[in-house]
């Protein structure tokens, strides 16, 4: 199923939820919103869905305008994050054993299965999960996530899928949408628009913990983040002119102990997150954050080294738009 938004927007009052919307989602795909609460996920899907009119715009699926077409006269099935329980059976699903069992007797992964279940019965031919998986432990998350590609890949649907975490968004693949306040920032397959943002908000939605962000002086070949720390920049930005930029570092690219560029900064908390140690230091101003594997002890406000290395800089302009260059 082809699906398509024209300058679709949607208005409750003086509140803008959606700004217009320019969207057309790959037919038989996984297609991932990924933004943050309040970003505007459930409600594109609920006007996807017909469950909420747009102020403006068109909604075509198949090349028809669907816009009033009431969601009983659609082919779309939708699950939620809170847990729905139909008595469906679907063997990919492994619930045959639970299909004698009244919804309260089953736990929350086998609850949300079936809800998966009745989304392949239905053979819609979209299909909306909104965070579907949120509501469950880890190691239900990760096998369910795991099957979900394999659950859909042979109906044909189109799949929309919100989030907001983006290594769910990377480990779906499919396609991905960056949604921040209302606006879709960008669209393309998912480890595209997470190698080559097109800007710094996308950049920012597209990073759990938060991408680091300074401000750097570039003079000749050279980037400045201070007078004592510098690097050689990539040889694609050497024809811009001097002046003002933005970089953007992934955490994981921030390490205490490898890379190139040293920078020094005081440390404001460490957390121990499984085999990952999270680091959170104030460099120059910045508050920036490592994320490393291994356990790395620190106290709270002691000085500290860390490192990385240029080539993993995503640079942009003063619109915060990304520099056209390989890093």
């Amino acid at each position: 199923m082809a699906v398509e938004l024209h300058q679709v927007s949607l208005r409750v009052g003086a509140e803008t939820h959606i700004y217009e919307t320019d969207l057309t989602l790959q037919a038989g795909q996984f297609n991932i919103l990924l933004g943050t609460t309040l970003s505007g996920k459930t409600t594109l899907m609920r006007l996807m869905a017909g469950l909420e009119k747009p102020t403006t715009g068109e909604l075509r699926v198949n090349g028809e305008d669907v816009t009033g077409v009431p969601v009983q006269r659609r082919s779309v099935a939708m699950v939620y994050q809170a847990f729905i329980n139909y008595p469906s059976f679907a063997e990919l699903l492994k619930l045959t054993p639970m299909l004698q069992r009244l919804p309260s007797e089953l736990s929350g992964g086998q609850q949300q299965r079936t809800a998966l279940a009745r989304a392949l019965v239905k053979g819609a031919e979209l299909v909306l999960l909104d965070e579907p998986l949120a509501n469950l432990d880890y190691k239900l998350r990760e096998e369910l996530r795991d099957e979900l590609p394999r659950m859909f890949a042979d109906s044909g649907a189109t799949v929309v899928y919100a989030t907001s975490e983006p290594l769910e968004a990377l480990m779906l693949g499919g396609y991905t949408a960056t949604l921040n306040q209302g606006r879709v920032i960008q669209f393309g397959q998912t480890s595209a628009i997470y190698r080559r943002p097109e800007n710094l908000t996308s950049a920012q939605v597209f990073s759990d913990p938060p991408v680091n962000v300074a401000t750097i002086e570039k003079r000749g070949n050279s980037a400045y983040l201070n007078d004592t720390v510098s690097w050689n920049i990539p040889p694609q930005l050497a024809r811009m002119p001097d002046g003002t930029y933005r970089i953007g570092l992934r955490p994981h690219h921030l390490s205490p102990n490898t890379g190139r560029v040293e920078v020094e900064g005081e440390v404001q908390i460490a957390e121990i997150s499984g085999s990952e140690s999270i680091i959170r230091v104030n460099i120059e101003g910045n508050n920036w954050v490592s994320e490393t594997h291994g356990i790395h002890g620190y106290e709270f406000g002691q000085r500290a080294s860390f490192f990385f290395d240029a080539e993993r800089c995503l640079y942009f302009d003063a619109d915060e738009r990304l520099i056209d260059c390989e890093v």
